[in-house]
Formats: structure tokens, C-alpha cells, sequence
């Protein structure tokens, strides 16, 4: 079974059945033990068409499949350089398993299906948790609930780091609550000098504040008491252009960079205002920094840093964040709707499968 969302409309879902057909040369079939949904998969949808998000798991219009960060093993092979039995973590549909064209590498396998090519490495790779610095045996769900939105907010405050934050003096974060700005902030407080400013609704700002990862915290009404003559940069992971427009109209020529990194308010009204005070927002693309540190750094550097920044998160989540299980066809649609409309508890974090059966 395979959950799949109307690309048209994003509250009409379905449950398919899966292509069961004999596995071709070089293919795996991959049980999915586990995923985690949260309101970045609501951004995945919402930039789908942008960002090809909807061409990982090709399937017929007007469906589309969600990716999803999950756990799986290999059931099945027709490539004798891949054995059966290996657990590895990357995307995957919210599905109870996955059959892909896979070609191995040293930590794991690559996805070479023609529908892949043009997707950077960063979203076709599958590593085997065995030998990743990053994977905690006993957090398997608080790592995928946060590693790849960690990702993200490392490499966002790595290159405004690398940047020297355009000169800024302080980081402006919305959708505060949500796991990325989460990240976000915990990479912000490990530089000395800087401050980081959570944006957040008045039904989560407890929550934010007893995070303690912000210098301050604001809901979004009270963007016009920060003091306009601070330099500043926007990271906007709520993607709602009238709190962009305010930060931008507030801070005008003392906005140093506007970077979008995220939709968590996918329902908000487009902005139609025209050009905005201060910088052009940018669209943060991850892999591009990525790959520029790998170059800069080399591979086995900017894992080892990303390691230490990871773990110093996953040292916190006992404080604020409970995992939740559910599972089924059932349990993932009443995920799903909750984090599409903004019903979820921002200290829960949802793991799901479609078989229940290898979640403990």
C-alpha cells in the first residue's frame, strides 16, 4: 500500500496498491520498517512542481507521493553487488516498501532509476546506518524525525556563516517551532556573538521559549518591536508572505540577507505587493552548499563537523520532544492532516509505518 496526495489539491488522498511485477536487473525491493512526517513533507508538496519533489516516486496525475526520511532493509535483490539484508536510511514514499534500480557505494547504494537523474546526490543516496556517524542506535526515531531537516539548518547557518551573515549581528527564524528552525537554532548558538530571533505563533510561543535554543522570542505581531536599526538576516521557514513583507518593510535597508528555506504556512496568501524593502529573498538549496564544503573540506571533514553539531542536538531532545507512533493507512492520513493544517503539537514528533509491525 502507498499513500498518495492530489497534486491539485492537497486534502484529497488516496491509498494505492503497488506495482508487484518481478524485480528487474540491478533493482532491490525494500521493506520500509519506519518514516517520519512532519511539516517539512508539507513543504515537499508544496514545492512538488519547483523542486521535482513529486518526480521521486513518479506515479499517474493527478497523485503524487510525499518523500519521506525512513528507515528500510533490503528483502529482495537482482544486484549481486548488494546483498539482502542491509538497513538504510533516505527517502522513501510513505509506502510498506520500495523497489529501485540501485547502484552501490561505499557507504550504501545510489538510486540510478532514469526518473532520478536529475535529483542532486544528496536526495538519491541511501547509507546503511550501520557504518553512519550520525545514526544513534537507540534514537532511531529522533534521528529521522531530525537528521535531514538538520541538514538543512546546518548548511543554512553554515553559509551564512561562510558569509559572515552578510553582516548581520542577528538571525531572524520563523516558524520557530518547527524541527528545521529547531536545528537552525541550535547551529545559531554555537556562534559566539550572534543572536538568534524565534518567530512564532501566540499558540507555540511557551513552547519555543522553553526551548531555551532562542535569545528571544516574538510572536509574529510583534515583529514591529525589534529595533529596525539592528542588522539583520531572515531565514523563512513558514514561507508566509505577509510576515516576510513585515520583517522586510520593518528592517528595510538594515536586512542584510533574506534566505526561504521552507512553507510550513502553505495555505497563506502570495505576496502581490511587488519588490520588497531590502535584499531579494533567496531560495536556499541545500545540496549547492554541500557540495561546496565537500570540496572545501573534503567528505569525511564535513561529516565529522555535521556529527558534532547533530549529536549536541540529539543530547537536548529528551527536554522537549515526545515521540508518537502510528501506523496504517488510517494513522498516516491522520498525521498527515494534522501537520497540513497546523493541528500538530510542536513537541511531538510523528513516526509512521505502514506496517506497524517493526516499530518499538
Amino acid at each position: 500500500m502507498i499513500f498518495e496526495v492530489s497534486r491539485q489539491d492537497f486534502r484529497q488522498t488516496q491509498v494505492a496498491e503497488p506495482d508487484t511485477a518481478p524485480l528487474a536487473e540491478n533493482q532491490i525491493r525494500m521493506k520500509i520498517e519506519r518514516f517520519a512526517v512532519t511539516t517539512n513533507n508539507i513543504t515537499y508538496a508544496v514545492a512538488g512542481d519547483m523542486l521535482d519533489y513529486w518526480g521521486f516516486f513518479p506515479t499517474e496525475a493527478p497523485w503524487g507521493r510525499v518523500p519521506v526520511m525512513g528507515l528500510a532493509t533490503i528483502t529482495e535483490s537482482a544486484n549481486p553487488e548488494i546483498e539482502v539484508g542491509g538497513r538504510y536510511f533516505g527517502f522513501y514514499p510513505m509506502a510498506a516498501e520500495h523497489v529501485l534500480t540501485a547502484r552501490p557505494r561505499s557507504d550504501g547504494f545510489r538510486d540510478i532509476g532514469a526518473h532520478r537523474s536529475g535529483h542532486a546526490a544528496t536526495y538519491t543516496d541511501f547509507r546503511s546506518v550501520d557504518d553512519d556517524p550520525m545514526f544513534v542506535a537507540d534514537k532511531p526515531d529522533e534521528y529521522l524525525l531530525l537528521w535531514g531537516m538538520f541538514m538543512t539548518s546546518f548548511l543554512v547557518d553554515d553559509y551564512l556563516a561562510d558569509n559572515e551573515f552578510h553582516g548581520a549581528s542577528q538571525t531572524l527564524v520563523t516558524s520557530a517551532s518547527s524541527k528545521t528552525s529547531i536545528s537552525l537554532a541550535s547551529c545559531l548558538g554555537r556562534r559566539d556573538g550572534h543572536q538568534a530571533i524565534g518567530l512564532t505563533s501566540e499558540r507555540n510561543r511557551a513552547f519555543v521559549e522553553g526551548l531555551g535554543l532562542y535569545d528571544q522570542v516574538i510572536t509574529y505581531d510583534e515583529v514591529d518591536q525589534l529595533d529596525p536599526a539592528v542588522p539583520s538576516a531572515l531565514v523563512d521557514m513558514a514561507g508566509n508572505a505577509g510576515v516576510r513583507s513585515a520583517v522586510h518593510t520593518h528592517f528595510a535597508d538594515s536586512l542584510t540577507a533574506s534566505l526561504t528555506v521552507g512553507a510550513t504556512h502553505w495555505e497563506a496568501e502570495p505576496d502581490t505587493s511587488g519588490p520588497l524593502p531590502g535584499p531579494t529573498p533567496e531560495f536556499f538549496f541545500a545540496p549547492a552548499q554541500s557540495a561546496k564544503r565537500g570540496k572545501e573540506w573534503g567528505p569525511d571533514e564535513l561529516a565529522r563537523r555535521t556529527a558534532e553539531a547533530f549529536h549536541a542536538l540529539l543530547d537536548t531532545t529528551g527536554d522537549w520532544l515526545t515521540v508518537e507512533h502510528r501506523t496504517g493507512p488510517e494513522g498516516i492520513e491522520a498525521t498527515y492532516r494534522d501537520l497540513l493544517e497546523g493541528n500538530a503539537d510542536p513537541a511531538t514528533g510523528f513516526v509512521c509505518a505502514m506496517d506497524g509491525a517493526g516499530l518499538t
